[in-house]
């Protein structure tokens, strides 16, 4: 079943997304990249997060950040982003979709990490390469609901070492899975990235 286009509020500005809609209650909201550099709903990450929770049952909304394709509005510094995401999580929400994962790659897993949504909305968190050479996590603990965090050995914009050390502030329960060789964009290793969230998200439903 194809994905369809949508738009959904962010307070005043229109959103685009595309939406999957599975039976069941799970759904998942997929944060992109960073606008500035040319980060969208297609980027290839951001495809394969898609695919494997597809593949594990799970509706899906990956939309693309205020500026950013036909979405309206401009670059909001991380903070009108915010926004993008608790609307996404709503629009979920709204179709009848109780159990809901937030996964979000580079930039993408910066804002998921800083969004307080509305409520007890989310029951998983998944981060792939969180910026955190690059990007202020500062404000961004406790996660109670980070379960997996995903990083490249050779990322230098998400070093697995500087990420383990912020690991146990952001929740001491969630894991680290180190992809050895890849970068921070996954040129040939999307096929690894896949393997391990496909087997943490089949962990989680026994």
């Amino acid at each position: 079943m194809d994905e369809e286009l949508i738009f959904f509020m962010a307070g005043a500005i229109k959103i685009e997304g595309l939406l999957q809609t599975l039976p069941g209650d799970k759904g998942v909201v997929i944060s992109h990249p960073h606008p500035l550099y040319g980060g969208s709903m297609y980027n290839n990450v951001v495809e394969s997060l898609v695919r494997v929770y597809q593949q594990a049952g799970y509706s899906t909304l990956r939309f693309n950040f205020r500026g950013v394709g036909s979405s309206h509005g401009e670059y909001g510094d991380g903070t009108g982003e915010q926004e993008d995401v608790r609307a996404a999580l709503n629009c979920l929400w709204e179709r009848g979709k109780q159990v809901i994962d937030l996964a979000g790659y580079s930039f993408g897993a910066w804002v998921n990490a800083l969004t307080r949504p509305d409520g007890d909305i989310i029951r998983q968190m998944v981060m792939v390469s969180p910026p955190v050479a690059f990007l202020d996590f500062g404000s961004a603990q406790p996660l109670p609901p980070l379960r997996l965090v995903i990083a490249g050995s050779r990322d230098e914009i998400a070093p697995p070492e500087l990420i383990a050390t912020m690991l146990p502030n952001w929740d001491p329960k969630a894991r680290l899975e180190v992809i050895q060789g890849a970068d921070h964009f996954y040129g040939a290793f999307t096929d690894e990235l896949e393997t391990i969230l496909a087997e943490h998200l089949a962990a989680e439903t026994v």
